[in-house]
């Protein structure tokens, strides 16, 4: 009987036992402020891209570098996300800044498209950059 007892207090004692859920986060997309790149690439070398970009609040978390790559036309924004529940003031951080290596492998034209967020009737706006690639 003691040995029922003590199954029963030990499976009780398990069983409400709750595991903790784990944190949950809110995705966005932020628009870059401003980017800093060469005039012209050369085909094989490594240039720098360095962008800005406005956090909302200082709960935004830096998560990447938006990137897509179609022919010769690169997207670009940035990656953050929230933690859901989290309370933040509005006071604007500073300006954040990130960067990443382009190497172009053809000569050409390539067009950066650099996200700058929503117009009034909620379509993306991009600025277009056109920089030539030499050999």
């Amino acid at each position: 009987m003691k040995k029922i007892a003590l199954f029963l207090v030990l499976m009780t004692t398990l069983l409400s036992c709750s595991v903790d859920e784990p944190d949950r986060y809110t995705n966005y997309v932020l628009p870059i402020d401003s980017y800093t790149l060469p005039a012209t690439f050369t085909v094989g070398a490594t240039h720098e891209v360095k962008l800005k970009y406005q956090k909302p609040t200082a709960c935004y978390n830096y998560r990447g570098i938006y990137y897509y790559s179609d022919s010769n036309t690169r997207t670009i924004a940035i990656y953050a996300d929230v933690k859901d529940g989290e309370s933040c003031t509005q006071v604007l951080p500073p300006l954040s800044e990130v960067s990443f290596n382009f190497a172009p492998t053809t000569a050409g034209t390539y067009i950066f498209k650099f996200y700058k967020g929503k117009d009034v009737a909620g379509a993306d706006v991009f600025e277009d950059v056109n920089v030539v690639v030499t050999q």
